[in-house]
């Protein structure tokens, strides 16, 4: 007898186990991306940006611009905080 190839071995196997094994895969790969997106959604929230930004995310480019943003981009809620640290100051 011939030993068997890797590529045979998954020719040979069960079908419903490769289906239940892809499956299995695809759900844990929808399951992260989900959970990525709402945490994305929730940092944007946070920082002052509407939360559909982090919908972004999904965007091939601007998933890698995005997090720039967030890093060197001045955040809407540090804005609005320097401006009532101004209104307070400036009315005392």
């Amino acid at each position: 007898m011939e030993p068997a190839l890797a590529c045979d071995r998954w020719s040979s196997q069960d079908p419903i186990f490769v289906t239940l094994f892809v499956s299995l895969v695809v759900f844990v790969f929808l399951v992260v991306i989900v959970v990525k997106t709402l945490i994305c959604c929730r940092v944007f929230s946070k920082a002052g940006y509407s939360w559909a930004l982090g919908l972004l995310m999904l965007v091939p480019i601007a998933n890698i611009i995005m997090p720039f943003v967030l890093a060197f981009g001045d955040w809407p809620i540090h804005k609005e905080l320097r401006l009532l640290r101004q209104q307070k100051t400036g009315t005392a």
